[in-house]
Parts: C-alpha cells; structure tokens; sequence
C-alpha cells in the first residue's frame, strides 16, 4: 500500500484543524481520556517519550511541558511545520519527518510511547508494533488509540457504520477542497443533530450508547468537524475487536495488557517485557 496520498490528506487536515481556536478545556477532556489508563509516574522530568503520528501537536503540547523530552513523529511535513509553530515555545521537543517504519533506522531509548488514531490507517500494523516495542525500555508503556469494530454495540449502531462506509469509500477518493466541503457538511446534518439528540436523552436519564455519534453529545462542533475530515477523509482504515488488540501487542512482545472500559474506543496500553 502506497501512503503518499494518504500522508498529503493528513497533512492538509492539520493545516485546516491546527486546533490553535479550539477550546483548551475541551482538548485538555480529550486528552485526559485518552491517557485515562497511561501511568502518570511516566510523566516526568527523567522521561523521554514518543508521539507517533503527532498530527498538529495538539497531545505532545500537553505531554512536552511535564517530560524531560519528547520525539514527535510525523511523515507529513505540513503536519510537522504545524506542530513547530503551535509549540515553538517548547524546547524539549525534537521532530522526526519520517514514516513510523522509518524508526527502525533511528537509535532511541524511550521511556514511553503513544500513538493515538494512526496505526489503524497503516497497512503494517504488526512492524509498527514491533519498531516501537524496540525503542522502549523494558517495562515501559506504549498506549494506542485504534478504531473499534462496534463490538459492544446493538445492531442499529452497526447497520449505521456500515451505511457510512460506502459514502467514506466515494467521499475520500476526491480533492481535498471537496471532501473538506463534504465532510463538513455530514458534521452539520450528520454529527450535531445525532449529537445534540443524545445530550437530550441524557439529560433525561435515557442511555445513549447505542445512539450513533453519541460520543460527541458534549464535544464542540469545532470536533465534529475534524473527525468527520478524520472518518470519511481517509482511504484506509482498520477496525478492531478488543481480541484483536491484545493480540498485536502479544504478539509483539508486550505484556500487562489493558484496554479501557470507556469512550474513545478503544484506547489500550502494553508494556514492553
């Protein structure tokens, strides 16, 4: 599989959502349910970490200012220059410009590692498993973030992935300009009212889960619109089960494996043995 395109998406999505007007209280949410399960004794002034696929640098901004140093890896160098304006003020941070599969030729010893929504759109999940558990020190984590397969859902929530699929397939093959405009607009009609009705049935005491989207029931429409860029912008993606995720970090060598119990799904951590 070829990443050019795909790498040139990314690229241009983080020009467009450099998350320099988002709202840091709501980032800050996010970032603290990514990391809900990450050990924050690893978050220290010994520490030297990676992000792998770093985009606009909108997680490192918040893991720089407590690590001794931290490596972002991004193959786009327009997501790259992002991050270097975003964060210039930080001096602990050093950029690679390289594929994760790049790394191999790179000499590292981390403390930890993550890479949040990018192993899922990469045709080598396994090596790029592999490559980071040999840059970690033993007993260090390494917490992913990989689309889930709908596993825990009823069969409505399903029937509605697999509808959008078929416009994903259509929508992430045009220029960018048009899938911006599109993916935009499935934000608006799609994201916010879905989103809203489950903040309404919330309030009500009504469960949500199996409401498309209700994830967003809180989130700005600022979000909606980057992971609707981020869903149907993208060629390639790979959904897995939580069988599936403990078995790529066994298989690669990891031990003490979790994956946790609430939203974003699923978010996963392994240590190097």
């Amino acid at each position: 599989m070829k990443y050019k395109n795909l790498i040139n998406g990314f690229g241009k999505e983080w020009e467009k959502f450099d998350n320099e007007d988002a709202n840091k209280k709501e980032l800050q949410e996010i970032f603290n349910n990514y990391f809900k399960i990450f050990p924050k004794k690893f978050f220290n002034k010994k520490n030297i970490g990676i992000d792998v696929g770093s985009g606009s640098g909108r997680w490192s901004k918040f893991v720089a200012k407590k690590v001794k140093k931290i490596y972002l890896l991004d193959p786009s160098k327009k997501a790259i220059d992002v991050s270097k304006k975003k964060l210039k003020k930080l001096k602990n941070i050093s950029y690679l410009n390289i594929e994760i599969k790049d790394l191999e030729k790179h000499s590292l010893s981390l403390d930890f590692a993550y890479s949040l929504g990018v192993i899922h759109h990469l045709g080598y999940p396994n090596r790029a498993f592999k490559i980071i558990y040999d840059k970690l020190k033993k007993n260090s984590p390494f917490l992913v973030y990989l689309y889930h397969n709908l596993e825990t859902y009823g069969k409505n929530y399903y029937f509605f992935w697999k509808f959008s699929e078929f416009f994903r397939k259509i929508i992430s093959k045009q220029n960018f300009l048009i899938k911006s405009f599109v993916c935009d607009f499935i934000a608006l009609v799609i994201y916010y009212p879905l989103s809203r009705t489950s903040l309404v049935l919330d309030k009500l005491n009504i469960n949500t889960k199996n409401v498309p989207l209700s994830y967003y029931k809180n989130k700005s429409f600022y979000v909606m619109r980057n992971d609707s860029l981020d869903r149907f912008g993208t060629k390639y993606e790979k959904r897995y089960s939580q069988q599936d995720i403990i078995k790529l970090f066994k298989k690669n060598g990891f031990k003490n494996i979790k994956i946790s119990k609430s939203a974003p799904y699923w978010c996963a951590i392994g240590y190097k043995s």
